[in-house]
Formats: C-alpha cells, sequence, structure tokens
C-alpha cells in the first residue's frame, strides 16, 4: 500500500560508532595498534573526474547516510539491521550521518527504494552533506546507476561495502588474492564508461552493411572494453594464484591429518569474540578489535586436553547475513578448514540483540561449504554483557550450549572440557611396556593418543593407552602379554 511506504529515521543512539577495545589481555595490542596508525582526516574529499570506474570504486567512504527496505519482520528487525549496516560502514571508517527504512513489499526494480522516495533521499544527502549512499541490500548494475544519476552521489550496497572492509583487513598474500578475486568479480558486471567518450563503439561494417555507417562506427576498442578485458585476465590470474595456494593449505593439511591430531575450526558471526575466544584458549597473542571482519587470515594454534593429547584450534574468517557469494567462492579454500575439521566451536555473541539470527546466518554459510553435518559445539559468548534475561532464554534455546566470557575468562574451563569430550578418540586400547632407551615412544604416545595410566617398572615404562592404528603397530613389539 502506497500509504505504508514512507520512511522511518533511525535516532543517533541507534548507529553509536563502533568503540575499540581497550587492553585486555586477550587483544593482540600491537597488531591493533598498527591498524589504528592511519586514520581518514575529516573534510577531505575526491572529485570524481578523469578517473576509472576501477579506480572510482575504490574511492574510500566519508560521510555517509544508510537506507534499507523493509520487506518483512519487525520493525525491530529493521532497526537491527541497520543498526548492523551502521556498524559495517564505521568498520570501513565511514561517518553515519543517518539511516532511514523504507516499507516496502518488495525493493523497487529500477531505484530500490521507489521512484517517490528518492527525491525525499535526496533531500536528506544534501541536507546533511553526505558524499556517499549505502543500500542495506545488494544492488543491481540499473538501480546502482539510477540511484546515482537521481540524487548525484555515489552510491554503495552492502556487498560493497563488505568487500571494502575485507579489502582494508587482508594481510597474507592468499587473504589480498581472495579478496581482490572478490572485488573483480563484483565490479565486472557494474562496468560502466563515464561520459560520451567512453561510449560504447557502434555496430556496422565498412561496406554499410548493419546499423552502422559512416561517423557512427567506433574508434577501436573504448577505455570501457579495455577494463573489462584487463580485469577478465586479472581475474583469470588470480584464480591460478589462489589454486597453488590452495594445494600448498591442502599439504598442511594432509599433514596433520596423518599426524592424527585432531582439528576444531572456530566459526561464527563476525565480532563474536571468536579470536578472543582462541587468545583465552591458547594464549595465540591474534589480534582483536571490536568491529566487524577484524580477522580475515585464519590462525591454527595447537592446543592439549587435560590428559596431555594434541589438537588444534584455527581461528576463521567471520560470517554475517547474507555474506556476498563473491566472498563464499574466494574464500572457499580458507573456508575448507571449517569444513575438514572434526568439530565445529560455533561462537555466538549473547549481547547480540538477536542471536539467534545469527545462528542461523552461520549455519547456511557452513551449508555452503559443506560443514553442517560436522559436529557442533555452541559456544555462546559476552556473558558479561548479556542480561539475565536474555542468558536464560538462551539456555532453555539451546540446552547444551556452553555459556563463557573471553574477557573475564568466566566459564572457559567448562568450555575446555566440553571440546576434550567432543575430540574424537583414538580406536586402538594398548597395553605395553616401553624401554627407557624408547622415550620418543613414550612422548609420542602422549601427543598422540590417550593415555589412560602408566607405571614406572625396572624394565621400562608401562603404559595403557588407546592410540591409533598406526602407532598402535608400533606399539605391538613391547605389548604387555596377558597374565
Amino acid at each position: 500500500m502506497r500509504d505504508q511506504e514512507s520512511f522511518v529515521r533511525l535516532a543517533d543512539e541507534d548507529l553509536d560508532p563502533i568503540v575499540l577495545g581497550g587492553d585486555d589481555v586477550t587483544t593482540g595490542e600491537l597488531e591493533l595498534e598498527d591498524r589504528q596508525a592511519l586514520r581518514r582526516v575529516a573534510g577531505l574529499s575526491t572529485e570524481l573526474t578523469d578517473v576509472t570506474e576501477v579506480e572510482y570504486r575504490q574511492l574510500r567512504l566519508e560521510r555517509v547516510v544508510l537506507v534499507g527496505v523493509w520487506t518483512e519482520g519487525t520493525v525491530t528487525d529493521a532497526e537491527n539491521s541497520l543498526a548492523e549496516l551502521a556498524a559495517l560502514a564505521e568498520t570501513a571508517g565511514s561517518q553515519v550521518l543517518e539511516g532511514l527504512i523504507q516499507r516496502r513489499s518488495r525493493p523497487d526494480p529500477a531505484t530500490y527504494i521507489g521512484r517517490g522516495k528518492v527525491d525525499d533521499l535526496g533531500s536528506v544527502v544534501l541536507a546533511t552533506g553526505a558524499d556517499t549512499v549505502i543500500c542495506d541490500g545488494e544492488l543491481s548494475p540499473s538501480q546502482l546507476r539510477n540511484l546515482e544519476q537521481r540524487i548525484k552521489v555515489k552510491v554503495v550496497d552492502r556487498t560493497a561495502l563488505i568487500l571494502d572492509i575485507f579489502a582494508q583487513h587482508a594481510k597474507s598474500k592468499e587473504g589480498k588474492a581472495q579478496v581482490e578475486l572478490a572485488q573483480l568479480e563484483y565490479l565486472l558486471p557494474r562496468l560502466r564508461g563515464w561520459g560520451e567518450s567512453l561510449s560504447r563503439q557502434a555496430g556496422g561494417s565498412a561496406r554499410g552493411g548493419g546499423s552502422g555507417g559512416v561517423g557512427l562506427r567506433g574508434p577501436g576498442e573504448t577505455k570501457l572494453e579495455t577494463d573489462r578485458r584487463r580485469i577478465r585476465h586479472r581475474i583469470a590470474r588470480l584464480r591460478r594464484e589462489i589454486k597453488a595456494m590452495r594445494t600448498v593449505r591442502q599439504t598442511k593439511r594432509a599433514r596433520r591429518t596423518r599426524s592424527n591430531v585432531p582439528a576444531v575450526a572456530i566459526a561464527g558471526y563476525t565480532n563474536a569474540g571468536k579470536s578472543s575466544l582462541l587468545n583465552r584458549l591458547t594464549n595465540a597473542g591474534v589480534l582483536v578489535e571490536n568491529a566487524l571482519f577484524a580477522t580475515l587470515d585464519p590462525t591454527t594454534r595447537r592446543a592439549y586436553t587435560s590428559d596431555g593429547r594434541v589438537y588444534t584450534l584455527a581461528d576463521t574468517v567471520g560470517f554475517v547475513r547474507h555474506l556476498p557469494h563473491q566472498i563464499v567462492e574466494a574464500f572457499r579454500s580458507t573456508l575448507e578448514e571449517v569444513a575438514d575439521a572434526d568439530l565445529i566451536m560455533h561462537v555466538v555473541d549473547g549481547a547480540h540483540p538477536n542471536p539467534e539470527e545469527q545462528v542461523r546466518a552461520v549455519r547456511t554459510v557452513l551449508a555452503e561449504v559443506g560443514a553442517d553435518k560436522l559436529p557442533e559445539l555452541l559456544v555462546v559468548n559476552k556473558i558479561d554483557a548479556a542480561d539475565e534475561e536474555t542468558l536464560l532464554r538462551l539456555k532453555r534455546e539451546w540446552p547444551d550450549a556452553v555459556f563463557v566470557s573471553a574477557r573475564t575468562a568466566r566459564g572457559i574451563d567448562d568450555l575446555r572440557a566440553a571440546i576434550e569430550e567432543r575430540l574424537p578418540r583414538p580406536a586402538v586400547e594398548v597395553r605395553a611396556i616401553l624401554p627407557y632407551d624408547r622415550g620418543d615412544l613414550v612422548a609420542r604416545v602422549h601427543r598422540q593418543g590417550e593415555v589412560l595410566g602408566t607405571a614406572h617398572l625396572p624394565e621400562g615404562t608401562r603404559v595403557h593407552v588407546r592410540v591409533d592404528a598406526a602407532l598402535a603397530a608400533e606399539l605391538a613389539p613391547y605389548q604387555e602379554t596377558a597374565g
């Protein structure tokens, strides 16, 4: 109904800027300091003259107005979605000036928010002095073009914003290549020329056939077509590089598999506290920042159970609602760390306004990479910041979940015990007496197996262990005879 189509303006308190973490021992302070060393200088802008489309899309976001289309759910759901978009914009380095919600049954195919509301949005942009509009959805190339022509400022959609954040935070060679691939695949169908000098060449043959003719044929390959060709070549090269890096990652993973070291993958919504938990469990020293997508490059650290067994904990990229498919595809080799794990530690932000929606979004992405059938340990983090009513509701909904606080270390011992209980146990039970000159075997038994008991005898060390078949074969010559 037209009378239901109206902008809902969000109050300033709904769009609080992200506050960076303090001196918590679970944060990687040095790396966090480096990331904060260069910040945007307000009031500086770049004129959109004489730039290619690629350069135009890479300009940093500055003063922004957010706009979303509310098609289903409650007004609270719509406000939470726009608040998340504000957090994404803040993480990208933007200053959020205003947030608007348009009530529609579905997004307008031409302008996303409807032709009548574009003028209202333009007035808000003019009044606030914004230089960018960010839409809470993925825009088609025509929607992008129509909005920019009407509003006269740069328009960015949710996908481009997430890609911008990924580009800022990627550090490793693989991470940078994956992000660049995702950006170029997003950009290619949206590439267009600026001004008449970049118009497409006309059709027709030199003999006068077709629709072309004298004065209508193009000058040859235009700048637009040159950009497209270069981007396609770059995409092909990046895919080859990522494929080679994927082989290296698979080799490392195969080495861990041969060593029979169980793997635990930490997955969850962005900013749920995955890196903080990794630091708390392993003293990894990984960067922790109260910002979305602070972790892009996976970090694997070794940990030990109470009986001495070794396992690995892998921190992975965070997920988000409607994670762009370009990101999922480009980061597939990284996300395979999750799919090949023995256990998924699914971290949830207990202080988030809608943690249930976070869990649904994460499980959707896990299904895309084939990890939805793996054992899952649900871990509700940030219980120190959540209210008791929320915690009671979540405990009723997820009775098997572990409730922890990475910041205060509350519940960490319970988490370690829960991980240990769910790790796969070695299959073969062996009783053996190992000579004292075979200390290497004793060390391997403690490292790779589950030690049920030990005793020191004059002839050697008696061990009662569970180990895998390969190690059991090495222990066979020393196996204790019955009686």
